[in-house]
């Protein structure tokens, strides 16, 4: 028997949720749910994350949530940041993968590849200084006098500033996060992604520290100019031999190759706002963000969530698609060592669609087709395939 916080989320959240609670449920892994409300309306009126949801995850150590809605510009900030950061999830690990029946550009394509995303550090980090603050007007002039030739030329009142920090140790884990992946895995490459022609201080880092990582797994680089005068990093227990390819791509030119020729990739890893950007692109690539599932891993926790938010304009209709945060639920169970029972649910996800009969109405080829069903039958029918 295992203990899993649940946490349902607001919007469309809940019915999501209970949808998911009974495909697993339904591969006959024991599973105690301790439930923690932390929707929106939890948070407004209590002012923050509730410690008591810190504490369950702690105390579990795994976690499946609901999505929870974020307002734009103004309140809180993000609830998923803030776990990621709270809980030291530093691997966001987001699945990007083709399923017959599920419409996109890229049905000939067999598009199967990992996103790894940084989850901790970088412009996420949340360093900001408001615009027209004291504190802002004191940072900016203490960049202006220890800046080693950029500097910033507009006054505190008018300009609001992100500080960016990457650093030795949050490079290595991530990138050593996924070159276990692609071994554990079975996987043929990593690919190391950043704009490192542009920022040098920081993603420059970035690829110095991926290449010595990628130099104590005994990879084998794209280009073998990029060995030159690395030193394999010394705290990355690696046996060496990976036979895992090392790749770099700079972001921009990322975004084009994944357009042009997904297929090519297979482990991406890269820092927390380009992960962001490059998963939704990714999901974009086989059918959106209704399939596209996400793991946030760390060393005492791992918590595991859909892609997509919560859409509470769909709130209460047994809508939705619950396809990601069940396939999040399959990661949650090859997390917990039940790897044939995540096997049988992604076989059954994977079954039901490509039936394409008792699907949401956003899997159907006419988005108003009568016969899709809703949220709750689509995720009976998975459970119809597992007994």
């Amino acid at each position: 028997m295992y203990n899993v916080t649940l946490i349902p989320g607001d919007g469309t959240g809940p019915e999501i949720v209970e949808a998911t609670k009974k495909c697993i449920d339904a591969t006959g892994v024991g599973i105690d749910w301790d439930v923690q409300e932390c929707g929106i309306e939890v948070i407004e009126a209590e002012g923050s994350v509730p410690t008591r949801v810190l504490d369950s995850i702690k105390k579990n150590q795994v976690a499946l949530k609901g999505p929870i809605t974020t307002p734009i510009g103004k309140g809180f900030r993000s609830v998923n940041v803030f776990l990621r950061q709270e809980l030291n999830l530093f691997a966001c690990v987001r699945p990007c993968k083709s399923y017959k029946g599920v419409r996109s550009y890229y049905e000939e394509t067999n598009v199967d590849l990992i996103l790894v995303r940084e989850n901790t550090e970088d412009l996420y980090a949340g360093v900001e200084f408001k615009a027209g603050e004291a504190g802002t007007a004191d940072v900016i002039r203490t960049i202006n006098e220890k800046s080693t030739g950029k500097k910033i030329g507009t006054s505190a009142d008018e300009t609001g500033v992100s500080i960016k920090p990457i650093s030795v140790s949050g490079t290595r884990r991530i990138v050593d996060h996924a070159f276990k992946y692609a071994v554990d895995n079975k996987r043929k490459s990593v690919t190391s992604v950043c704009k490192a022609n542009i920022m040098k201080f920081t993603d420059g880092l970035w690829y110095d520290e991926s290449r010595a990582v990628a130099m104590a797994y005994g990879s084998e680089f794209e280009w073998e100019e990029l060995r030159e005068g690395v030193e394999p990093a010394k705290d990355i227990s690696a046996a060496g031999g990976s036979g895992v390819k090392y790749m770099e791509r700079l972001i921009d030119n990322m975004c084009m190759q994944l357009v042009q020729k997904p297929e090519l990739y297979d482990v991406v890893v890269t820092q927390n706002l380009y992960g962001d950007i490059l998963s939704d692109l990714c999901a974009g690539l086989v059918g959106g963000l209704g399939v596209a599932p996400g793991a946030n891993i760390g060393t005492e926790a791992a918590l595991f969530e859909a892609t997509h938010g919560s859409a509470p304009k769909y709130k209460g209709q047994n809508k939705v698609n619950p396809t990601a945060l069940i396939l999040s639920g399959k990661l949650m169970l090859d997390y917990l060592g039940e790897r044939d029972a995540g096997a049988r649910l992604e076989a059954a996800v994977a079954e039901v669609i490509a039936e394409g009969k008792d699907v949401t109405y956003d899997m159907k080829p006419d988005r108003n087709d009568p016969t899709a069903v809703g949220t709750q039958e689509m995720a009976e029918a998975i459970c119809r395939k597992l007994r």
